[in-house]
């Protein structure tokens, strides 16, 4: 049933209605912020990197989590056209919500399709601006553009805010390149 019902929410997202604003977890991931740089161990900084991406994956109301859901699931089982479609609709019902492009630009990463995710990841930034992970995957997808002194700018921001990202071992070569230029 639940199938069917997203079927016709993605045929048509007109029926939807209309999304409220997204949360505002703000002040919860400034303390989260704090907190992960004040980790000791590689561990802590995950645990609290997986409290901010409940918050960034709360969706404004149940429909748009339902997408949301819908379209993680899909790109988990390698269904990147449904992925899509369902982030689309995520996106034309919320286009407020910063997870919806976060997400449809992942899928598009793992399809190479670099010049289609850089633009979402703009938007997920411009409408969460302390995205780290929007941040990270700027970065490499800018790293596949062959846009490197630009990806170490940005993986650099995102360092700033979350030390312990698993990306940080990518600067090192990024910084390289920049002084080869």
């Amino acid at each position: 049933m639940r199938h069917a019902l997203l079927a016709l929410m993605l045929a048509s997202p007109a029926l939807a209605g209309e999304c409220p604003d997204p949360p505002d977890h703000g002040a919860a991931l400034s303390d989260l912020f704090a907190e992960v740089q004040a980790a000791e161990t590689e561990r802590q900084a995950q645990q609290v990197a997986n409290r901010m991406w409940a918050l960034w994956a709360d969706a404004p109301d149940s429909q748009a989590q339902d997408w949301l859901d819908e379209g993680m699931t899909r790109r988990e089982a390698h269904d990147f056209t449904g992925a899509l479609k369902a982030f689309d609709a995520l996106i034309a019902y919320c286009p407020d919500y910063a997870e919806g492009y976060n997400q449809r630009a992942f899928v598009n990463f793992i399809r190479q399709d670099y010049e289609a995710a850089l633009p979402d990841l703009d938007h997920a930034l411009a409408r969460q601006p302390r995205h780290v992970a929007a941040m990270t995957g700027r970065a490499l997808t800018l790293m596949a553009l062959d846009r490197k002194p630009e990806a170490a700018l940005e993986l650099r921001r995102a360092l700033m805010l979350n030390p312990w990202l698993q990306e940080r071992h990518l600067l090192p070569a990024l910084e390289a390149a920049e002084k080869d230029l």
